[in-house]
């Protein structure tokens, strides 16, 4: 039986291989320490697309893949509405008004942008003295690493085919990221919660790949356990996995460390 191909991995016929910036790739490709790094210059496009497996097509009649104007086009959104984290913070909870940061761009770029934003202004460090011992206890209000994850994960695995951004949610009290939709049909929450479940299918296996490349994810399903275990490290209450009974959304909440 052959499994359907991800929406990443599906070619554009609304785009043309002009919306590829060749800036983008080489840049890329220095970033993973490609061999292609060097050639890409003198390369047709069609050629260093091939390479590369972002354009798809009949011979003569090439296309950008999905994959590759999410990651090589500098307004992805363009071709898919929605591209975008917004980071919100809550300081009274979710009345009344909030100020909201909207990042596009390309995928990876993208993700940074949004994390150096959170860790600038919301991630904090607290210092505990204790009576018994000389040495303090430092903790962090929100782990780095688990939000790094969290977003991470949400990019990786949210449809491209949904126009809803991803939101970070950020109040006093915790930090949650929604992405659209949930997970597949045969995750079950209750295995979600305690990092013991994969995914049967990929939804974006491509971009999955391409995060890997840049270290900017680990192994397929090392996400959920290692939010948990960074928690758990830093001493804060365990995260909380959400989504509803046709798992349309999917929700992560950290919760602050509660002597932050």
């Amino acid at each position: 039986m052959t499994l359907p191909i991800s929406f990443d991995d599906q070619i554009n016929r609304r785009a043309s291989l002009s919306d590829l910036s060749r800036d983008l790739i080489v840049d890329f490709l220095k970033k993973v320490e490609s061999p292609l790094a060097g050639l890409a210059k003198k390369m047709s496009m069609a050629d260093l697309g091939c390479q590369m497996k972002i354009v798809g097509g009949a011979k003569g009649v090439l296309f950008p893949k999905n994959v590759g104007l999410l990651f090589f086009n500098s307004e992805p959104h363009r071709f898919f509405p929605g591209t975008q984290i917004d980071v919100v913070w809550l300081p009274e909870g979710t009345g009344g008004k909030f100020p909201k940061k909207i990042f596009c761009g390309p995928l990876d770029r993208m993700t940074r942008e949004a994390l150096d934003y959170i860790r600038r202004n919301y991630i904090s460090e607290t210092v505990i003295k204790h009576r018994d011992r000389a040495e303090a206890t430092r903790v962090e209000n929100f782990p780095d690493s688990a939000i790094e994850e969290a977003v991470t994960n949400a990019v990786c695995h949210r449809s491209y085919e949904q126009h809803e951004p991803i939101e970070v949610r950020i109040s006093k009290h915790e930090l949650v990221v929604l992405s659209y939709p949930g997970p597949g049909r045969s995750v079950r929450m209750a295995q979600l919660q305690a990092g013991r479940v994969s995914s049967r299918r990929c939804r974006n296996h491509r971009i999955g790949e391409f995060f890997k490349e840049l270290d900017m994810t680990e192994d397929r399903a090392a996400g959920i356990p290692k939010i948990l275990h960074s928690m758990k490290r830093n001493g804060s209450s365990l995260p909380e996995f959400e989504s509803d009974k046709d798992h349309t959304y999917f929700k992560c909440r950290l919760p602050i460390h509660p002597q932050a």
